[in-house]
């Protein structure tokens, strides 16, 4: 099983990217989880649609072909990262590689929330119509006060959240084979 990871944050020490980091490295046995560079996407632009640059190609060829994508977001300004939003754009037009594939969010946050609001609006990006993605109702990760669960490795070292997670990845795993 394949699964797509879209990182909502490109700082170097990102609380986010080093959530990613340890799913695929937790899950490996599970699923090939692959995080992609959805930074180095160039801003949408419709006029490059139908002759998108390369790495748009081969970022929405990797989605199309994964069985699941993952988002791993921040939150700003109660929303998502502009850069999240350009990766969702470019998703959205032409071959439309979100339509009808199985999506989880998942996000962190030093703050109490970890990311609801951001997951809230997420949420309602990828059901709309030029997304269409499926998500599974109830399967949320809000992981708050993430600096205090993270080791200096950028490992998840606080148990009950790691068997929370664990518990999410499972029903997850399990929707995307009942969605096939």
């Amino acid at each position: 099983m394949k699964i797509a990871v879209l990182v909502g944050s490109n700082r170097k020490e990102s609380l986010n990217k080093k959530l990613a980091v340890y799913m695929q490295n937790r899950y490996q046995k599970t699923a090939e989880i692959e995080i992609l560079p959805i930074e180095k996407l160039p801003m949408y632009n419709q006029d490059d649609e139908l002759t998108p640059p390369e790495i748009v190609t081969e970022i929405k060829k990797k989605v199309a072909e994964s069985d699941g994508v993952l988002f791993v977001t921040p939150e700003y300004n109660h929303s998502i990262p502009a850069f999240l939003k350009n990766a969702i754009d470019w998703f959205s037009r032409v071959d439309k590689v979100l339509a009808g594939k199985p999506v989880m969010i998942v996000g962190s946050s030093p703050g109490v929330l970890g990311t609801a609001r951001a997951q809230m609006h997420l949420r309602q990006i990828l059901n709309s119509p030029g997304i269409s993605a499926l998500t599974l109702p109830g399967n949320e990760v809000f992981i708050g006060a993430v600096h205090e669960k993270l080791n200096e490795s950028g490992n998840l070292v606080h148990e009950p959240t790691i068997q929370f997670i664990d518990t999410v990845i499972e029903n997850y795993i399990n929707w995307i084979k009942k969605t096939k």
